[in-house]
């Protein structure tokens, strides 16, 4: 058994990100939120990652981190978030820096696109704007290419459609326009917040798959934050289980959904229903709730609902990340020592 320490596997001499020790926290009325807390991971070249957990467990904070598009009162106080050898963490947020690297070489794909889309500018400007500026386009040249990418991504007429606002257009039409823009660059990382939140299982398969077409076309990486195992199963290679601001489990798609070790992966597989399973068989919820991430004590997070928790899960500090099976695969998890080591 392999103590890990708080950095990440890479796992491969392709790797385009690698993020250490990063941590984020929220200062607020009531107390100090630790959002991100140590989180290592990483992403190579041409690689689909899932990050996976429950909300509130600090996925998209995290990928806003790797942004630095954290706002108060907010901040990130600690780690590095290296991308293609440089840390950006050393850049401003605000500086030319982050911003030639923000949308030119990783893009993010936002949760909601009614609240990420301007309303008062045309959905032909706001794609223009990010290639007039990452990509010196002249107006007319970006004009053409931003039908281009409407056609790309499925948007019937799509030089009329230029000229139309985003509440001219439905929910799924909306999130196609954050994909185009996502991709217009061609970047060579795309972070996919919850993508098909809202939308209709029909519509989200189509978007999905629209979306991978369309970073493939990149030669792109992805980082799908999600809270449904099935995209994951589907699309990603690795696997990283999130809880409280930590990674507790992480491994191939085939160590998380057939060898689960941590607790909190157990329980989410079995919540969630399965074609292969014998017709009948109950789903079987994670007892409790998330825990209040004010002022939270060092000890395991998922103890109070653990099933099959330990008394030294309650004495003593979580423990680090160890591997668990095979190469890549680690859980943060006494049980999986047997219970003999603090």
């Amino acid at each position: 058994m392999t103590t890990q320490d708080n950095t990440c596997d890479i796992g491969a001499s392709n790797g385009l990100l690698r993020v250490e020790d990063l941590q984020t926290e929220f200062r607020v009325e009531e107390g100090l939120v630790r959002a991100v807390n140590g989180m290592s991971y990483a992403l190579n070249e041409r690689e689909i990652v899932g990050i996976v957990g429950e909300s509130g467990c600090g996925k998209s904070v995290s990928q806003l981190s790797v942004m630095q598009l954290i706002r108060r009162p907010g901040r990130v106080v600690g780690g590095r978030v290296w991308f293609q050898g440089t840390d950006l963490l050393q850049y401003q947020p605000n500086g030319s820096e982050m911003r030639a690297i923000r949308g030119a070489k990783i893009s993010m794909i936002f949760q909601e696109p009614m609240t990420s889309l301007n309303p008062v500018l045309t959905i032909g400007r706001q794609l223009t704007e990010t290639l007039e500026l990452h990509l010196g386009m002249k107006r007319k040249e970006a004009w053409r290419r931003a039908a281009e990418l409407l056609a790309q991504v499925g948007i019937p007429s799509p030089a009329a459609r230029l000229g139309d606002y985003p509440h001219q257009f439905s929910g799924g039409m909306r999130q196609r326009v954050m994909i185009a823009m996502g991709v217009a660059c061609k970047p060579k990382m795309v972070i996919a917040d919850e993508p098909t939140t809202a939308l209709d299982c029909t519509t989200q398969a189509q978007l999905l798959e629209l979306m991978l077409s369309s970073i493939d076309g990149c030669h792109g990486s992805l980082v799908l934050v999600t809270h449904n195992l099935g995209v994951v199963a589907r699309y990603a290679q690795r696997i990283y289980i999130m809880y409280a601001g930590r990674i507790v489990e992480q491994g191939s798609c085939r160590d998380i959904f057939y060898n689960p070790r941590h607790p909190y992966t157990v329980g989410l597989l079995k919540s969630v229903p399965r074609l292969d399973e014998q017709k009948g068989r109950r789903l079987v919820p994670i007892e409790g709730t998330p825990p209040n991430l004010i002022g939270l004590r060092p000890r395991c997070a998922f103890y109070p609902r653990c099933p099959v928790r330990l008394e030294m899960c309650r004495t003593e500090d979580w423990p680090e990340l160890k591997t668990v099976d095979g190469d890549g695969h680690l859980a943060r998890c006494y049980l999986c020592d047997g219970g003999n080591e603090a």
